[in-house]
């Protein structure tokens, strides 16, 4: 029996974004090649025949970050679920209930610390399954109080992106967050502590026009989308066709707009090397 779920490729299955099961084929978004999940894994979620790199589920990303899969996670603050009492096809505290449900989640933002290649530094990771990864109050209020726990301790402070952008059922409350994100980045720049914004795919909306792109470096996973409006919004208003890549990672690192592009494979070494020159950490400096 195991002979034949291992090699005998099944009817496609639905799956959820918290984890691929074991002996299931998965479907390529990109390229539509058939992938032995087991092989998956083991890729870190990168297609083996086309590169492409599948969305990430955030207790992925932070075992994927941290030494050793090693790390403890900061609590998110608790704030009122539904502070405009908002409804549209559902409830949104339905809405919220059933994200929590599917997630396990809180909400769209996990924080940790630990060792990134022996530099002790803060994380604050956010989960697109998690209704898009849209920034409301509680996202913005745990980038803030990640981006403190860096300050009060003197770490280097690292966010991962993954958004569609403010998250509408919180209305301005969700766009306040904009603010409130930079102007804790900001503190940061002060104290001269490193922070370190990686753009996983996608980051747009609110989350790309705050503290995504405020990086002392920027680092885009290879092939993100990376951009505010959409492209055909885009399209539309200034009437014109854009380029096949715009708003790809590569694009924006061609125009200046990333600082590096990286594969997943090579993210955490190539994070811990940053970290060690902007902590004065690397042997082969001193």
């Amino acid at each position: 029996m195991n002979w034949f779920i291992n090699i005998v490729r099944p009817k496609i299955q639905k799956t959820t974004p918290k984890e691929i099961a074991n002996n299931m084929w998965v479907k390529c978004p990109n390229c539509n090649q058939m992938l032995f999940s087991k092989e998956l894994k083991k890729s870190l979620y990168v297609c083996t025949s086309c590169g492409h790199h599948l969305r990430l589920y955030v207790d992925k990303r932070l075992k994927m970050l941290f030494d050793d899969e090693n790390f403890t996670l900061l609590e998110l603050p608790k704030l009122m679920d539904d502070p405009l009492k908002f409804k549209d096809s559902q409830k949104y505290t339905d809405r919220l209930k059933s994200n929590r449900k599917s997630t396990e989640n809180q909400d769209a933002l996990k924080i940790a610390t630990g060792q990134i290649g022996g530099v002790e530094a803060v994380v604050a990771a956010m989960d697109f399954s998690f209704m898009g990864g849209s920034m409301g109050i509680v996202v913005g209020e745990g980038i803030v109080k990640a981006a403190e726990h860096a300050l009060k301790n003197k770490l280097p402070f690292i966010t991962v992106a993954s958004s569609g952008g403010a998250r509408m059922q919180e209305g301005i409350l969700s766009l306040m967050q904009m603010a409130r994100t930079t102007a804790a980045i900001h503190l940061l720049k002060e104290k001269g502590l490193p922070f370190i914004s990686i753009l996983a795919d996608p980051t747009t909306g609110g989350v790309s026009a705050s503290f995504a792109m405020l990086g002392d470096i920027n680092i885009a996973e290879t092939g993100s989308l990376i951009g505010f409006a959409g492209q055909r919004v885009i399209e539309q208003t200034i009437r014109e066709k854009l380029p096949e890549n715009f708003q790809r990672a590569e694009y924006l690192k061609e125009h200046g707009m990333v600082d590096m592009v990286v594969d997943r494979q090579n993210l955490k070494e190539e994070l811990a090397r940053i970290l060690k020159i902007l902590t004065n950490k690397n042997k082969a400096l001193a």
